[in-house]
């Protein structure tokens, strides 16, 4: 026999699960794209139930496809090699050298731990990069920048350093059709077998584009979206996200984020949403109750 307390627990669990039922068969069958990154990634019990969280995703219908980044992980093993590198528009300058490290520590380590984590809370994950059957056809990234001094606009060379030009979506219907998780390293491979490196961020918007996902998921280490008060704005429409990066209350590196947001939802992502991957469970909270987590940001 349960106490009390017991049967209010268990009560409260069945009526959690009851009240997250509607949204389970609203989003089965589609496909959600995470971006999974920053202190969600880096923390051991927030990595695990990240975990369970995608594996229970699975189980209930919804294809969750994830997008890694790993810009930490990568300076360490640089240092570790001893090989300097350097930041424009906080994008890292990626030479011949660099782009093998890079390789190295997104598609080996780094992808490995997240499939073995999601395999261990009882999903099929496989870890991909963008390089496996030309998933990701990439082309080096073209930025200008304005010299302060002549006020000419010069072009930035950034090494390795590349854009999505066309995603294989074919490959990823396929393992939507299975039990399969995957979990994607943000390579992607030129015309000519060059590796480039891609903001995990962009990827994640290209693949949601090229899905018609239902939802891209960008965690992030802030609450979400803030006003010009520091308040959390809970949903907004493109127009409005817009006019606060011109109003410079969107600012910083939140900027090229709500960008990839705005990007996605023009090319058919029905809502992009900027979550806080320091909360545990934050993905169910967003997509399982009528409150949310974060901000999303529709047409």
């Amino acid at each position: 026999m349960y106490s009390t307390k017991e049967n209010q627990d268990w009560l409260k669990k069945a009526g959690v699960l009851a009240d997250a039922l509607p949204y389970m068969k609203k989003f089965s069958g589609k496909t959600v794209v995470i971006k999974f990154g920053g202190h969600a990634m880096g923390e051991s019990e927030l990595s695990s139930n990240f975990a369970r969280d995608v594996v229970l995703l699975k189980q209930v219908g919804i294809n969750p496809i994830i997008v890694h980044g790993g810009g930490p992980q990568i300076g360490r093993m640089l240092d570790r090699l001893k090989i300097g590198s350097t930041f424009v528009d906080g994008l890292r300058v990626t030479n011949s050298s660099t782009v093998e490290i890079v390789e190295m520590v997104l598609s080996g380590s780094i992808n490995k731990q997240i499939v073995s984590d999601i395999n261990t809370a009882g999903g099929t994950a496989i870890g991909l990069s963008g390089k496996d059957g030309n998933m990701i056809l990439a082309k080096k990234l073209q930025r200008l920048k304005k010299d302060p001094d002549s006020n000419i606009e010069k072009a930035l060379d950034l090494g390795f350093v590349g854009e999505p030009q066309s995603v294989n979506a074919e490959i990823l219907q396929l393992l939507n059709e299975s039990k399969i998780i995957p979990v994607i390293a943000p390579i992607g491979i030129g015309r000519n077998g060059e590796t480039y490196n891609i903001n995990a961020d962009t990827v994640a918007g290209s693949i949601a584009s090229a899905l018609n996902a239902t939802r891209l998921l960008m965690l992030t280490d802030v609450d979400g979206v803030l006003d010009e008060k520091g308040k959390l704005i809970n949903e907004m429409k493109a127009s409005q996200a817009q006019k606060l990066i011109k109003e410079d209350i969107i600012k910083g590196g939140m900027i090229p984020k709500v960008e990839t947001c705005l990007k996605s939802v023009r090319k058919g992502v029905d809502g992009a949403v900027i979550i806080d991957g320091r909360v545990s469970h934050s993905i169910l909270l967003e997509l399982f109750t009528s409150k949310g987590a974060g901000t999303i940001i529709r047409t």
